[in-house]
C-alpha cells in the first residue's frame, strides 16, 4: 500500500492502543500490561483479515478491555491504510475470546 505495511503499521497501533486504554475509555483504570500480542491472519475464501490480540498484566484485575480497544484500533488502521483500494471495507464481530484471572474467574467464548 502506499501507506506502507498494513499490517506492521496496525500491529503498532494496537499495541499503542492497549496501552492507552485508560485515556480512550471513561472509568477504565490503567493496567501494568505485562505482555501484548497481536496476531494477524488472512481468511482467503472470505476475503477477511481477522486481528486476535492477548493481553496479560500481574494484576488482579482482566485486561479484556485493551485487548478489545487493542483489535478495534488495529482493524480501524487497516480500513484507514486501505480505504483508498475499497471504502467498503467492513469492522464485524469484535468479541471476547477468552478471559482469565481477576474477580470474575475465567470466561471461554463458544
Amino acid at each position: 500500500m502506499k501507506k506502507g505495511d498494513v499490517l506492521s503499521v496496525a500491529r503498532i497501533a494496537a499495541i499503542q492502543a492497549a496501552k492507552r486504554t485508560a485515556e480512550l475509555i471513561p472509568l477504565a483504570h490503567p493496567l501494568p500490561l505485562t505482555r501484548i500480542a497481536v496476531d494477524c491472519s488472512f481468511d482467503d475464501q472470505a476475503h477477511r483479515l481477522n486481528i486476535e490480540v492477548t493481553a496479560e498484566t500481574l494484576d488482579r484485575t482482566g485486561v479484556e478491555m485493551e485487548a478489545m480497544t487493542a483489535a478495534s484500533i488495529g482493524l480501524l488502521t487497516v480500513y484507514d491504510m486501505c480505504k483508498s483500494v475499497d471504502r467498503g471495507m467492513r469492522i464485524e464481530s469484535l468479541r471476547l475470546l477468552e478471559k482469565s484471572g481477576g474477580k470474575s474467574g475465567h470466561f471461554k467464548s463458544e
